[in-house]
């Protein structure tokens, strides 16, 4: 027992963390693709500043409300149609006009904790990247 328990629960808690990681990719990708749907209808009214009302601040509120607190933990890097934004450098503009495609991309980090995988991953961290295509309609 004394052999065989600290190997069995180090490959438990890896198989534990190898399922948080694949959860984290699926909610982000959810969460990037309701983010995307919105931004489409160019509406603004989901930001939480309600007295100046932002196309971005609103797309990425809509991101953070479907992505189970994930968002936060990960802080993505915002990519639309190829730029990548800070948060210093958010704009209405940066979702597009009305009619033009949209491609937005999260750029995601999760910190490996377990001993066994970290020597897996670059730098201890599991990167991946979600992203959704759609065409802005036509809003006034």
């Amino acid at each position: 027992m004394a052999i065989i328990a600290p190997v069995f629960l180090l490959i438990l808690l890896a198989l534990a963390e190898f399922s948080l990681m694949f959860f984290a990719t699926l909610t982000m990708q959810y969460a990037v693709r309701q983010g995307a749907r919105y931004a489409v209808t160019g509406q603004s009214d989901r930001d939480p500043n309600a007295a100046g009302q932002q196309r971005y601040a609103a797309v990425i509120q809509s991101m953070r409300d479907n992505s189970l607190g994930m968002y936060e933990r990960l802080a993505p890097v915002i990519s639309v149609n190829g730029t990548s934004y800070s948060s210093t450098s958010y704009s209405n503009g940066m979702f597009g006009t009305p009619g033009s495609i949209v491609v937005l991309r999260l750029d995601c980090d999760w910190t490996v904790t377990t001993p066994l995988l970290s020597s897996f991953f670059s730098n201890g961290k599991y990167h991946f990247v979600v992203a959704a295509t759609m065409r802005n309609e036509y809003f006034p």
